[in-house]
C-alpha cells in the first residue's frame, strides 16, 4: 500500500459492526466487563479506547513501526520517553531543538537526576565524544528547529548501535510523508501531532511510534502509569487531519520552494536556512535519507528591530507560535518558541534576534509572496 493510499486506508478504517467509513468516537470512560478480569479488550479508557487504539495503529503503520502511542500534547509524549530512563543515566540531545524539550531537559528532568549534554548532531563525532559509561540515549531533530539543520539518521543509529543505545528522532517537520526515522535504523520517533498530522490548528496532540515490541511495552507502561493520554475527540480529529497529509504536504513544499528562490533574489535577506537549497550543508543527506524537504524555513532580516516591523506587517501569515497548519505562520524564535533557551546559547547556536520562522500553509503562493513582499518593505 502507497503512502496516499495509507493515509486513508491504514490503521483501523471504518467501523464493522455500522459500516460507517469513518471510525467512531467512544466518548467512554469505563467499560462493562463480562466477569471479574475478562473484558473485551478493553477496561478503562487511559488503559486503552477504540478511537485512541485507531490512531495508535495508524501512526505506528505510516511509520513503520511495531506500536504507536498518542498522547494529550507533544511535550507529554516526549516527557514519557524521558520516563524511560532513570537517576544517573545520561541523554546526547540535539543542541538545535524546541525550546520546550531543552525546557522539560534541563528544567524538570536534569533535576531528577537525568543528565544531557547537548551538541550539533549533524556532526556524528560531536555526537561520539558526547556519549559516556553512563549514557543512555541519543535524541534529536532532522530537520531541526529553528535552523534547519539536517542530521544522518544512518549514521547516529549506527553509532548508537555500537554503543547498546536509544535513537530517538522527533520527525515534526517532515512527518511519516516525506521521512521514515524508523526504517533508517532509529528505535523511537516523535511527533508533536499538533502540527502537520492534525493540520488545522484545531488539535493538541503528540505521538509515538516504535521499532521494538518490548521497547513498545515499556512505554505502554508509562503511558497508562503517568496517564497524559490523547482523549477520544481529539484522536478522532487527527484521524481526520492525517486523510489529507499528503495533499497538504506537496502543497506546503511547492510553496515553499518558491518563497525561498524569491527571497534569494533579494539583496535584504542576510541567510536562508532550507534543506531544499543546493547550498544547505545538509541538502545531500536530506535528499537521501527523506522524500521532500518540508515547508518550514528560517531566514534573517538583520536585526530584531527589523524582524518586528516585517512580523508587525503581515496580513496572510499569522504571528503564532505553531507550524505546519494550513494558515501559513510567523514567528521570531528568539522571542517565541526558543526564548526559554538563555540569550547567550540562543548567540551561540546562531538563533539571532533577527531570525524569523515561516510555516508555509496552503495559500496561493502569489498572495503569501506579496504578503511577504509589502511587509520587508
Amino acid at each position: 500500500m502507497r503512502i496516499d493510499t495509507k493515509l486513508i486506508h491504514g490503521g483501523v478504517f471504518g467501523d464493522e459492526q455500522t459500516g460507517a467509513v469513518n471510525v467512531p468516537i467512544y466518548q467512554v470512560s469505563t467499560y462493562k466487563q463480562d466477569a471479574v478480569g475478562q473484558h473485551r479488550g478493553y477496561e478503562y479508557s487511559r488503559t486503552g479506547n477504540p478511537t485512541r487504539e485507531a490512531l495508535e495503529k495508524l501512526i505506528a503503520e505510516l511509520e513503520l513501526g511495531t506500536r504507536g502511542f498518542a498522547f494529550s500534547s507533544g511535550m507529554a509524549a516526549i516527557s514519557t520517553i524521558f520516563s524511560l530512563f532513570d537517576q544517573g543515566d545520561h541523554l546526547v540531545v540535539g543542541d538545535d531543538i524546541y525550546g520546550g524539550t531543552y525546557r522539560v531537559m534541563s528544567g524538570v528532568f536534569n533535576r531528577l537526576g537525568i543528565r544531557s549534554s547537548f551538541v550539533d548532531t549533524s556532526r556524528p563525532e560531536e555526537v561520539a565524544a558526547a556519549i559516556r559509561p553512563e549514557t543512555k540515549a541519543v535524541y534529536m531533530e532532522t530537520p531541526s528547529n529553528p535552523l534547519l539543520k539536517v542530521t544522518d539518521i544512518q549514521k547516529l543509529a549506527n553509532i548508537c548501535r555500537e554503543r547498546n543505545l536509544l535513537l530517538i528522532v522527533d520527525n515534526t517537520f517532515l512527518t511519516p510523508y516525506w521521512q521514515n526515522p524508523l526504517e533508517l535504523g532509529a528505535d523511537i520517533v516523535v511527533h508533536s501531532a499538533t502540527k502537520y498530522l492534525g493540520g488545522h490548528s484545531d488539535v493538541v496532540a503528540g505521538l509515538i511510534a516504535v521499532k521494538d515490541a518490548e521497547l513498545g511495552e515499556r512505554l505502554h507502561f508509562l503511558q497508562n502509569s503517568i496517564g497524559g493520554v490523547l482523549p477520544p475527540h481529539d484522536s478522532w480529529l487527527l484521524i481526520r487531519g492525517i486523510k489529507t497529509l499528503g495533499l497538504r504536504m506537496r502543497q506546503h513544499e511547492a510553496s515553499t520552494r518558491k518563497l525561498v528562490q524569491w527571497l534569494q533574489s533579494r539583496s535584504d535577506i542576510e541567510n536562508i536556512f532550507y534543506p531544499g537549497l543546493d547550498q544547505h550543508p545538509g541538502h545531500h543527506i536530506a535528499s537521501r535519507q527523506a522524500r521532500g524537504y518540508g515547508g518550514m524555513f528560517s531566514f534573517d532580516v538583520g536585526s530584531g528591530e527589523r524582524a518586528e516591523r516585517v512580523l508587525s506587517r503581515t496580513r496572510y501569515f499569522i504571528l503564532a507560535e505553531s507550524l505546519g497548519a494550513v494558515e501559513s505562520l510567523i514567528s521570531v524564535p528568539a522571542r517565541m518558541t526558543h526564548a526559554s533557551i538563555p540569550p547567550e546559547r540562543r548567540r551561540e547556536l546562531g538563533i539571532t534576534d533577527g531570525l524569523i520562522r515561516i510555516s508555509v500553509g496552503v495559500e496561493d503562493v502569489r498572495d503569501l509572496q506579496e504578503d511577504l513582499e509589502q511587509a520587508l518593505r
